[in-house]
């Protein structure tokens, strides 16, 4: 059975699809294709249809990531296929708990950043929004997704394996 992850952001085009190019290589490394499911998607529908943000495709690719995109905006519906829904900011997270059409489902919504084994993340889980500033911003937010990309591996990972038994 597929474990199914999304990520979710505003609009589709910065930290999610960030977040999905990057936790999809680490479930790769890790040998887990086939058996987890990566996508993102956005709280609002401004960009549907449009691909990533050039300067997230830039700083992925710098790093050694691919990423074949394009911008949806997440559905109710969704939440009875996903194990996680992982929200990039706490404004992310009230927009999706308003959406869970159960309380089981809105146990499944986590911000990216409470997978950051770092002590210092628990002082502000939000990724901030590098769309309105330079290339610096989605570098950041590079380094925040790689950073909680390997916790959330290994709560996946547990899963998965937890499911195999």
């Amino acid at each position: 059975m597929t474990y199914r992850v999304s990520f979710v952001c505003t609009g589709n085009i910065c930290r999610s699809p960030m977040a999905e190019s990057v936790f999809r290589a680490r479930v790769a490394e890790a040998g887990l294709d086939g058996l987890v499911e990566v996508d993102s998607a956005g709280t609002d529908g401004w960009h549907e249809g449009d691909g990533a943000d050039p300067r997230a495709v830039a700083v992925l690719e710098e790093h050694g990531y691919g990423t074949d995109h394009v911008a949806r905006r997440f559905q109710a519906s969704w939440f009875s296929r996903l194990d996680l829904v992982i929200a990039l900011d706490s404004g992310h997270r009230k927009a999706l708990r308003r959406l869970a059409p159960t309380e089981q489902d809105a146990q499944k919504i986590h911000l990216l950043r409470s997978y950051d084994p770092d002590p210092d993340a628990a002082d502000d889980l939000d990724v901030p929004d590098p769309y309105y500033g330079g290339l610096d911003g989605f570098e950041e937010c590079l380094e925040m997704v790689e950073a909680a990309s390997e916790g959330l591996l290994a709560v996946v990972r547990d899963e998965v394996e937890g499911r195999a038994v």
